[in-house]
């Protein structure tokens, strides 16, 4: 799935690596694809519309999913934002029809009465070890997601609804080495968060040296846009 200027992400992961001199090869994998499970350090499983999803959905549950039960064993990450977020759980219910998820994290999502849950916002995420930082996005959805108790949320909403509003999280941060990361945020998100970027590669590579510095007065100014109009 790709919307949400979805490929916004996957260039930004890209120019940082180029950047640092670091190789970078993009793959797709489409409906019916055997998934190499061993083919990639980072698996990114974007956004889409209900009928991409329904598709996706029966992919990822009877093509796919072994293969990415295999990709979270062995510790490397999967990143997925808003309809692939909601796929890496059990399932997804929507109405009469319930989808089926990857189960690789322990969440369910369901289609509620109520109004979409939209706007700007804000969470608070501690990814390593020192100060809490805020990752700013754009949500849209329909779908109110639960965490199940072997899960728990990436991070704690400062600005806007959240998994459904409720709760007070967003996101999931979850798998056999917490590195299944799941997200609402879009528009595109990482452009917005560079560090976040920086946080994947360097754990789906699994560096114990911190990565290159890089100029970032762009990054940081597009940051900090996306935090104001979240209202932080």
């Amino acid at each position: 799935m790709n919307i949400y200027a979805d490929r916004g992400n996957l260039l930004l992961l890209q120019r940082r690596c180029g950047w640092r001199g670091i190789g970078f090869d993009l793959s797709s994998s489409g409906i019916g694809d055997r998934l190499d499970p061993d083919g990639a350090d980072l698996f990114y499983i974007g956004g889409g519309q209900d009928r991409d999803q329904e598709l996706c959905a029966h992919d990822l549950a009877e093509v796919k999913r072994a293969a990415l039960h295999e990709v979270a064993e062995r510790g490397a990450v999967v990143f997925a934002v808003c309809g692939g977020y909601q796929l890496l759980g059990e399932s997804y219910e929507l109405g009469e029809r319930t989808l089926p998820g990857a189960g690789i994290v322990d969440l369910r999502t369901v289609r509620e009465d109520g109004p979409r849950l939209i706007g700007n916002a804000a969470i608070e995420v501690t990814l390593t070890p020192g100060p809490p930082q805020t990752i700013a996005g754009f949500e849209n959805h329909a779908g109110r997601t639960r965490l199940g108790p072997a899960a728990r949320p990436l991070g704690r909403i400062l600005r806007g609804n959240g998994n459904n509003g409720r709760d007070g999280g967003e996101g999931v941060l979850g798998g056999p080495r917490r590195n299944v990361i799941g997200t609402y945020l879009h528009g595109p998100l990482l452009p917005k968060n560079a560090w976040l970027a920086d946080w994947l590669i360097a754990h789906a590579l699994r560096l114990t040296e911190p990565l290159a510095t890089l100029h970032d007065e762009l990054e940081r100014a597009a940051h900090g846009e996306a935090r104001r109009a979240a209202g932080v």
